[in-house]
């Protein structure tokens, strides 16, 4: 039996993972992570997304990693730079970052077969008061949704725990986009969605490897895609944040595979 086809899967068409492959996971997660870690300081006022995912991209044949998003359905990026009132999917380009410009880099790498898949929020100088208070809510409500991560919970209790930290805080979850499976393959099931309600949804086993990235807007959570088939927004123009790790289900709770070696996973760390 190769890696491929190693552990077993859900009624539900969730991979069981083997307790070996969550090493194969930590490399990729932590190359991701590293390499966000790196590009933190080339986010400045003046920048261009373009010009940013070029240094991405270099960044991941350095690492003797492979993009996994260069050619994934016709997209030649090695992330995606979503910017203020994108909610994701953004394409980088000519766009230059204007100072309190907030931004979401979201990149997949490929390392010996594992995908490593994470996402954080950036900003081009000051960090406005507004955004500060959006980007802390979704990185905290990202928590939320992984601190509910056990064998024996459900999806459902980890969309509620976002859902509810969110709406406590008088901002809105993006229902549009969820988090996914991953391993040796970029999307798999389950949907991992940001809003639901507990004991819903299948349940959590030790050996699942999944994404959660709760995207949250200051306004209403209504979103639509551009012309370009890739770019979505608020419907409402309102402010919009992300923030994404990897996960694996542990024995006794979760393990973490894209925490930021740097310790740079929160825009605001030089200030701390």
């Amino acid at each position: 039996m190769n890696d491929q086809h190693k552990g077993r899967m859900t009624r539900d068409g969730i991979r069981i993972h083997e307790p070996a492959d969550f090493a194969g996971m930590h490399r990729a997660g932590r190359v991701a992570a590293t390499i966000l870690d790196d590009i933190a300081e080339h986010i400045y006022p003046g920048q261009t997304t373009g010009e940013i995912d070029r240094l991405i991209e270099e960044k991941v044949e350095a690492a003797d990693a492979k993009s996994a998003t260069i050619g994934y359905r016709g997209y030649q990026h090695a992330s995606c730079i979503s910017l203020n009132h994108v909610v994701c999917h953004g394409i980088p380009g000519d766009k230059k970052l204007k100072g309190g410009d907030i931004l979401n880099i979201d990149v997949t790498v490929i390392v010996d077969g594992w995908f490593g898949d994470t996402s954080r929020m950036y900003v081009a100088g000051q960090l406005p008061r507004k955004a500060e208070r959006l980007i802390q809510v979704t990185h905290d409500a990202l928590f939320k949704g992984i601190e509910a991560v056990r064998p024996g919970n459900t999806f459902g209790d980890i969309g509620h725990a976002i859902q509810a930290y969110v709406e406590g805080h008088r901002m809105s979850v993006v229902r549009d986009f969820c988090g996914h499976g991953l391993g040796r393959v970029f999307h798999a099931p389950p949907n991992v969605l940001h809003y639901g309600r507990p004991g819903t949804g299948a349940v959590l086993e030790e050996g699942m490897f999944f994404t959660i990235e709760p995207m949250v807007n200051l306004g209403r959570p209504e979103t639509k895609v551009l012309a370009d088939d890739w770019t979505a927004v608020t419907r409402d123009r309102s402010l919009s944040a992300q923030f994404e790790h990897s996960i694996g289900v542990t024995s006794e709770g979760f393990e973490i595979f894209t925490l930021s070696p740097a310790g740079r996973f929160h825009p605001t760390y030089s200030q701390g």
